[in-house]
């Protein structure tokens, strides 16, 4: 999966949870999960677990409370799934 292809389906994830379709428009690797995107901190915890189920990975506890930003994720999942 390309580094494009693994941004997409993120964003396809997390789309449900961005109160604002608007704020999806300029989402960059530095962008918050929860300042930027205005994801509240329970839909994080569905974040995580679509996550893990797309990717067929396994996010331990520790990792998920790291994930702030975009890129955070997007580093996770690749090298979970040796992309």
């Amino acid at each position: 999966m390309s580094p494009f292809e693994l941004h997409a389906q993120l964003l396809s994830i997390i789309k449900p949870y961005v109160p604002e379709p608007e704020l999806l428009e300029q989402v960059n690797e530095d962008s918050d999960f929860l300042r930027d995107l205005k994801i509240n901190s329970a839909h994080m915890i569905d974040v995580v677990l679509d996550v893990e189920e797309a990717f067929d990975i396994r996010i331990e506890d520790e990792d998920a409370e790291k994930l702030k930003t975009v890129g955070d994720a997007l580093r996770l999942i690749s090298s979970l799934t040796g992309q």
